[in-house]
Formats: structure tokens, C-alpha cells, sequence
């Protein structure tokens, strides 16, 4: 697979100091490809799994995005900073001995399980009339942000240090798109009686793609050098497993190659109640030969099988 074909989805194993977009820049002059778009944003300090979209699986990436996301989080009691992390300035002391049990902390971090309301901090990508909120924080800006509702699928908890002055816990959390680590942290903190912050975060799933399929930037380095980096790319389609799938006869495979609009009755047990209003979803759609073919809406009342985005 030359340079310019090279496509799927890259598995990279974020370091710790660079931004998402630091990292698409490296591998693009790694690659000399251009067309090379990231997942989701991490913050700098923040390690683990970044899938980068290569080539023609740019065209992906608002549905990896979507998917949900695992973190391991440790977070710190007993202090609180404007940046709701470690390494911001500290804002909030608690001024008397952190005083929690074992039994307190498991039952309050759990109540987080289910749709929870947060509210983005002022150290976010968040645009506010046109502004990102960190552009205005290190203005010394503080702006009223409006609430946002994301889902925490489940809370698994690690570790916990509870006798040290600045007590400690670390967890695992599934959660859904748009949560933000930090202010579950703090949030924590604030329903156990006290400031906290997140001191660490690593990222070890996005959708189903896990820490031992990454790659650190020196191993695509040297894979490219060797010519083997195509071999550890992940099939776009295979990204989006998650997807419904619909699979075409030889003649509706043609059609659907040109992008043409097809009808397609769905089976009687196809599932309509997590269509849209219209009756439509989502599907990836696989040709007579088992390839994919691309992304299609197919209206489950009336059959109509509508092109999105065909991969030809």
C-alpha cells in the first residue's frame, strides 16, 4: 500500500505534553499525508487512546466520535484549582483534616451512574458567542456556561488512599461523548463535602479500541520506515461495528456504488424505536460481496435506503 493509499483508522497511544492536533501534525510529516483527522480531543497532560482517521476514513470521524469512551481517573480530595486539575493554581483549600470512609466514597462516586447534568469548565474548548472558554479563563474571564447533560455508563473504583492529608481515589469510568473528567472530580468532591481535583487521566478506550492496539509515535516512525504501517491500521468499517448493518443484493450493491436511492423493506423484527421522528437510522451497508459500501439512512417505514457517505 503506497503513501497515498493508505487508509483506515491509527491506533495512537497519545504521550503525555502534546495536544490532539500536535499529534495529527507529527504523524502527517511522519506519513506526508494530509488528510489525517483525530477523534476526540485530549488535554495535553492527558495520555492514552487517540484513533486517528487516515485518508478516506476522515470521513469517520463524527461517527468514532460519538461512540463512548473509557477513562482511568485518580482524583484528589482536599483542594480545589481554577483548571479543575492538579496542575492549575489552587483556588480552595480545605481548612479542616479530610475526614471520609471507604463506605462514603464508594456510595457517593456510584450515585454518579446514569445522565448527569455538568457544567463545562472555564478550561475548555467550549465556544461561548464565539469565544473558546479557555481563551477567556487566561483572561481572568469568568463566563456563565449552561449546563449539558452526558451519561456515565458505569463507575468501577480502583484504588483508594484515604489516609494520606490529601486523600486519594482512582477510577475507571465508561461515559458517554462530551464528559468531562475534571468536573466529575470536582463534582465528586462537592457531594462528599469537599474541594477536589482530577491529578491524573488516561484514556484507555474509544468505542472498542483498546490501549494493546496502540502505537506510540516511535513505533509508527519506524513501522513507516519499514513499509508495515499498513498492517496495523484498523478497517474504518471495523471502527464502526457499533452500527446497524444492512447487506445489499448484486443489483441494490450497483445502485448503492452510485449513490443512487434505494428500497429496501426492512424485516418485520427490525427494531423502530431508536429511529428518528421520521422513522430513519443510521445503517452501514454492506454490499453482495460483503464489502462495505458506506453509510446510508434507511427509513424503516417506508424502505427507503438514502446514501450519506459512499465509500466507491
Amino acid at each position: 500500500m503506497t503513501k497515498e493509499s493508505l487508509e483506515g483508522i491509527l491506533p495512537v497511544w497519545k504521550p503525555q505534553g502534546f495536544t490532539s492536533h500536535d499529534v495529527v501534525a507529527k504523524v502527517r510529516r511522519i506519513l506526508k499525508i494530509k488528510r489525517i483527522g483525530h477523534t476526540g480531543t485530549l488535554d495535553p497532560q492527558v495520555t492514552g487512546v487517540l484513533p486517528l482517521c487516515i485518508g478516506r476514513a476522515t470521513r469517520l470521524v463524527e461517527y468514532i466520535q460519538e461512540l463512548p469512551k473509557e477513562y482511568e481517573a485518580t482524583l484528589k480530595i482536599g483542594f480545589a484549582t481554577d483548571t479543575e486539575d492538579a496542575g492549575g493554581q489552587v483556588i480552595e483549600r480545605t481548612e479542616k483534616q479530610v475526614e471520609l470512609t471507604e463506605e462514603q466514597v464508594r456510595s457517593t462516586v456510584l450515585s454518579f451512574v446514569g445522565e448527569i447534568q455538568q457544567v463545562p469548565p472555564m478550561y475548555s474548548a467550549v465556544k461561548v458567542d464565539g469565544k473558546r472558554l479557555y481563551e477567556l479563563a487566561r483572561q481572568g474571564l469568568e463566563v456563565e456556561r449552561k449546563s449539558r447533560t452526558v451519561t456515565i455508563h458505569g463507575i468501577q473504583i480502583l484504588q483508594m488512599d484515604l489516609d494520606q492529608e490529601y486523600p486519594e481515589v482512582r477510577f475507571r469510568v465508561q461515559c458517554s461523548k462530551g464528559t468531562y473528567i475534571r468536573t466529575l472530580c470536582v463534582d465528586i468532591g462537592k457531594a462528599l463535602g469537599y474541594p477536589a481535583v482530577m491529578s491524573e487521566l488516561v484514556r484507555t478506550s474509544t468505542g472498542s479500541i483498546r490501549p494493546e492496539q496502540c502505537l506510540t509515535l516511535e513505533q509508527i516512525e519506524q513501522l513507516q520506515q519499514q513499509g508495515m504501517l499498513a498492517d496495523k491500521l484498523i478497517p474504518g468499517e471495523q471502527a464502526i461495528a457499533h452500527m446497524p448493518s444492512v447487506h445489499l443484493n448484486e443489483m441494490q450493491t450497483k445502485k448503492a456504488f452510485l449513490g443512487q436511492k434505494l428500497i429496501v423493506q426492512p424485516p418485520a423484527e427490525q427494531r423502530r424505536d431508536d429511529a428518528d421522528e421520521s422513522g430513519s437510522k443510521l445503517y452501514a451497508a454492506y454490499g453482495s460481496d460483503s464489502r462495505f459500501i458506506g453509510i446510508f439512512e434507511w427509513n424503516l417505514v417506508n424502505g427507503e435506503l438514502l446514501p450519506v457517505k459512499v465509500f466507491s
